[in-house]
C-alpha cells in the first residue's frame, strides 16, 4: 500500500490518531512494537494558527517514528487550509483531516464528527487542504452521522474527487460513539465500489490476530487502523503483526517484556512532562492494560495504580505486581 510516495508495505497495521494517547513517545514504542505508520494526537487548527505552546508540542515528530501523519481538525477552510501549512512546516509524510471525532466539544461544534452533517462544507475543506500544501493529503471519517444517513460509500468518491490520497472509515456513525460494534460490513461496501481509487483503511474493533486477517480477507481493505486497543498495550502490533507475517514480526514478547515496556511509558510521560502530570497522562494506559486483567485483586490493584503519585510509589506496585502473580494490594483491617 503506497500513500504519495511512502510504501508502507502489505497489509500495513496502523496506530489510530488519539487525544492524550499518541504523544511521541507512545508512537515510537508502537512503532518499534511493529506499527508501519503512526499518528499525532488531533490538533485543533485555530490553536495551532494562535501559536497556543500546548498545540504547536504536538507538531514535533523524531525520525525513529516515521513515517507519522499530522492530523489537524477544525469547521473553517481558511483556518484548515493555513493550519495544514504550519503543520506541513513540521515535515509529516502526510496531512491527516479529522472529520471522525464524535466528541460533543468537536462534533457539537460543527468540526470532526459534525462535518458529516454538512458535507458540502466537509468537502470545501478538503480541497482548500489539498491545494494549500504539497504533502499528500488524507482523511479519517465515520458512515454517516447516525443510522439514517450512512453515507460513507457516496461521501468515499466525493472525498476521493477532492484530491486526497487514502481514506480511513471508522466503522461506526457518530451518534454510536464508540458503543455497539464496528460495521465492517459497510467498510468493505466502500472498498467494492469500482470507482474508489484511493487505498482504504479500516478503523474499529481490532484486537486479534483473527480479527485483523477477516479485514484484509473478507472485506479487502489495504490498511488497518488499530486504536483503542493500544492503549495499555502498544504490544499488540507485535502481537498483530505476527499473525500475520509469522516470526518475521520480532519474538514474541514475554510477560516481563511487557512490564519493561510499561515502565518505559511511564518514565519517559513523566521526563517529557513532569513527575506529577507525566504520571496522570499515563494512568489512562495503567487503567486499562491488559497486563493486569486477571489478577485477584484486580479492582483493588487498579485503584491503587491510579492513586500512585509518586514515581517511586507507581514503579515499586509494578515491581511487585510484576514479582507476583498472585499479588493483592493490602487494605486496612476495620
Amino acid at each position: 500500500m503506497k500513500i504519495g510516495e511512502v510504501d508502507l508495505g502489505p497489509r500495513p497495521v496502523m496506530l489510530a490518531p488519539m487525544e492524550d494517547v499518541t504523544d511521541s513517545s507512545f508512537r515510537l514504542i508502537c512503532k518499534e512494537m511493529g506499527a508501519d505508520l503512526t499518528y499525532t494526537e488531533f490538533i485543533s487548527s485555530e490553536a495551532l494558527i494562535r501559536n497556543i505552546a500546548a498545540t504547536t508540542r504536538k507538531l514535533h515528530i523524531r525520525p525513529q517514528e516515521r513515517p507519522t501523519a499530522i492530523q489537524i481538525y477544525g469547521r473553517e477552510p481558511e483556518a484548515m487550509a493555513e493550519a495544514a501549512k504550519i503543520a506541513e512546516e513540521a515535515k509529516p509524510d502526510f496531512i491527516d483531516i479529522n472529520f471522525g471525532c464524535p466528541v460533543k466539544k468537536v462534533a457539537g461544534k460543527g468540526a470532526g464528527a459534525g462535518l458529516l452533517r454538512d458535507v458540502p462544507k466537509m468537502l470545501e475543506i478538503t480541497r482548500a487542504v489539498v491545494s494549500a500544501v504539497k504533502l499528500p493529503v488524507t482523511v479519517k471519517t465515520r458512515l454517516g452521522w447516525d443510522c439514517n444517513s450512512k453515507i460513507i460509500v457516496e461521501l468515499a468518491e466525493q472525498l476521493q474527487d477532492c484530491g486526497i490520497a487514502a481514506l480511513t472509515v471508522h466503522g461506526r456513525t457518530r451518534s454510536q460513539m464508540y458503543t455497539g460494534e464496528a460495521d465492517w460490513e459497510m467498510i468493505g461496501q466502500v472498498k467494492a465500489n469500482p470507482r474508489l481509487k484511493i487505498p482504504l483503511i479500516g478503523n474499529g474493533d481490532i484486537a486479534t490476530g483473527e480479527q485483523l486477517r477477516r479485514a484484509f480477507d473478507v472485506y479487502g481493505v489495504d490498511g488497518v487502523m488499530v486504536g483503542r486497543a493500544s492503549i495499555g498495550a502498544p504490544w499488540i502490533f507485535r502481537d498483530l503483526k505476527r499473525a500475520l507475517i509469522g516470526d518475521e514480526a520480532g519474538p514474541e514478547l514475554t510477560r516481563s517484556d511487557k512490564f519493561q515496556c510499561l515502565r518505559r511509558q511511564i518514565l519517559e510521560s513523566i521526563e517529557r512532562i513532569d513527575e506529577y502530570r507525566g504520571i496522570l497522562h499515563i494512568r489512562r494506559h495503567l487503567a486499562v492494560s491488559p497486563l493486569f486483567k486477571g489478577l485477584h485483586s484486580f479492582r483493588d490493584t487498579r485503584v491503587a495504580l491510579l492513586r500512585a503519585d509518586t514515581q517511586e510509589s507507581l514503579l515499586s506496585l509494578i515491581d511487585s505486581i510484576e514479582a507476583d502473580p498472585e499479588f493483592r494490594v493490602s487494605t486496612p483491617q476495620p
